[in-house]
């Protein structure tokens, strides 16, 4: 079969995905195979469902634009999935679509947020959420999608992490120290990072964090990051010692 994951359009689709099946495409996908990349009969895609691995798939015409997809072979197996919560305070839609893209790209296998005191931002889109980690999946051929979380307490959201999970605490007020070294340190297994609001975290939430068993306190250096700045750099860090970017991790 020649390669046409270079050049063919993905397409994240909610349904089984087997040789042979025909998959509908949902009005938005419709339009973008048709009226966007003007894709006829025959057309080459890539389709993943987030559980059954990478699919070819070719366009069905349509009476006025591409309606079905028929699914011709798998490309790639389903990946085991990774293990990374990350938990943040949530910001203003523009900032908040970029944190939420680049968790999925660096890996994050569950998107949580969380109302801290200095939270600017007291609800979320979870669709808008859920929209903006589909689309980073399609444009970095991920095949599994993190699950997106509803808003909760602080004090919840860390509870639910159960006690053997590591949080990655994320203190702006934390003794500048070397960070990979502090990663490497720590033991594999379960993870979890946290970001704060832009007003940073309390003193009262800073204890309590602190008093957590499983829990450690990270510096990300001499500068103070915007919360979506410090998303990326924190979790290239984690996924750089602790992750899968590590050889045999």
């Amino acid at each position: 079969m020649p390669d046409i994951s270079a050049r063919a359009p993905r397409l994240f689709v909610d349904f089984p995905l087997a040789e042979g099946a025909t998959v509908p495409l949902d009005k938005a996908q419709a339009n973008y195979i048709g009226n966007v990349l003007r894709l006829g009969a025959g057309a080459d895609v890539l389709v993943f469902n987030g559980r059954e691995g990478e699919w070819h798939a070719k366009v069905i015409a349509g009476r006025r634009r591409p309606e079905e997809l028929s699914v011709v072979a798998r490309l790639r197996p389903q990946p085991a999935p990774g293990d990374l919560h990350y938990l943040f305070a949530p910001l203003k839609h523009a900032r908040l679509d970029y944190m939420v893209q680049k968790a999925v790209e660096m890996g994050a296998s569950a998107i949580r947020p969380v109302i801290t005191r200095h939270t600017q931002v007291s609800r979320v889109n979870i669709e808008r959420m859920r929209a903006n980690a589909i689309e980073a999946a399609e444009q970095c051929g991920i095949l599994t999608l993190p699950e997106i979380g509803e808003e909760q307490p602080l004090a919840a959201a860390v509870a639910a992490l159960g006690p053997d999970r590591l949080l990655v605490f994320c203190d702006e007020a934390a003794p500048v120290a070397d960070p990979l070294a502090a990663l490497s340190a720590a033991r594999r297994g379960p993870l979890a990072v946290l970001i704060g609001p832009e007003g940073g975290f309390s003193e009262e939430e800073r204890t309590f964090l602190k008093r957590r068993d499983n829990v450690l306190v990270l510096s990300l250096g001499p500068r103070i990051l915007r919360a979506d700045t410090a998303a990326v750099a924190a979790l290239a860090l984690v996924q750089a010692t602790l992750g899968d970017w590590v050889p045999g991790a």
